[in-house]
């Protein structure tokens, strides 16, 4: 089976499109997403509405905490121009479509594989794997082989021997990578609505639960015209500069 998994939509409308429209190219059989589906962009009610199209066809699908904060409280941790994104969402989003996040788990797990939107460790703490020893402190949080996340938007891949040793690279696009049955491995799948590493193509990857290879993407995507609706929504406008610069 090949797994699609895609992370940190952000309301992106052009970014998802293309995104989808790759993995269809890829033959994926089933996906995962994990979280953040709204915020920041200005096509909300589309985004939650394709989640719940694939939820309802067998998708994996997990909360973020921009969903979260759409939900309930704003929390003090977001940043003035997240928080102005967040009201103008709710206001966007039909009680169906917030009843619907609403419902979203905070983790999956599936065989010997985890999906949860931030570390697995704590997942409704929010926390970021930034570095060999939060990449640790998840993978030990669950026994399963595989965790899946999002949250940070950039690409990254963590692994943990069973001698406790850790390391950690950068995927490469387009390349398969194994992942080898004498680790544990976490694995980052970056953006696919707001890339943060200097490149405004829209991030996912593969997983292909046979043979255990990871396949990170990179798939360009009209930005500037997702840009051009973010202004044209009121939404700040620094958001739309982030969209252009990839950062």
């Amino acid at each position: 089976m090949k797994l699609a998994l895609i992370s940190d939509l952000h309301a992106n409308r052009e970014a998802v499109e293309a995104v989808f429209a790759h993995a269809l190219e890829q033959g994926v059989d089933q996906y995962a997403l994990l979280g953040d589906f709204v915020g920041y962009g200005a096509d909300p009610g589309w985004v939650v509405g394709q989640l719940r199209r694939l939820v309802s066809a067998g998708a994996i699908a997990v909360l973020g905490n921009h969903d979260a904060a759409v939900l309930g409280s704003l929390g003090d941790s977001m940043a003035p121009q997240a928080r102005e994104a967040v009201v103008w969402t709710r206001q966007h989003l039909s009680s169906d479509q917030l009843d619907f996040l609403g419902a979203l788990p905070m983790s999956v797990t599936d065989a010997d594989r985890h999906f949860v939107h931030a570390s697995a460790d704590e997942p409704d703490q929010w926390r970021y794997v930034q570095c060999r020893i939060d990449a640790v402190d998840s993978l030990r949080a669950t026994d399963r082989r595989h965790i899946f996340c999002g949250h940070v938007h950039e690409p990254r891949l963590y692994h943990l021997t069973d001698g406790g040793e850790a390391g950690d690279l950068q995927p490469i696009p387009g390349m398969a990578m194994s992942l080898s049955q004498q680790c544990r491995w976490l694995a980052i799948v970056g953006s696919a609505g707001q890339p943060r590493d200097g490149n405004p193509a829209a991030c996912y990857a593969t997983f292909d639960t046979d043979s255990a290879t990871l396949t990170a993407f990179r798939v360009p995507y009209d930005h500037e015209k997702a840009a051009a609706k973010i202004i044209a929504a009121g939404l700040p406008a620094n958001l739309a500069e982030r969209l252009m610069r990839g950062t």
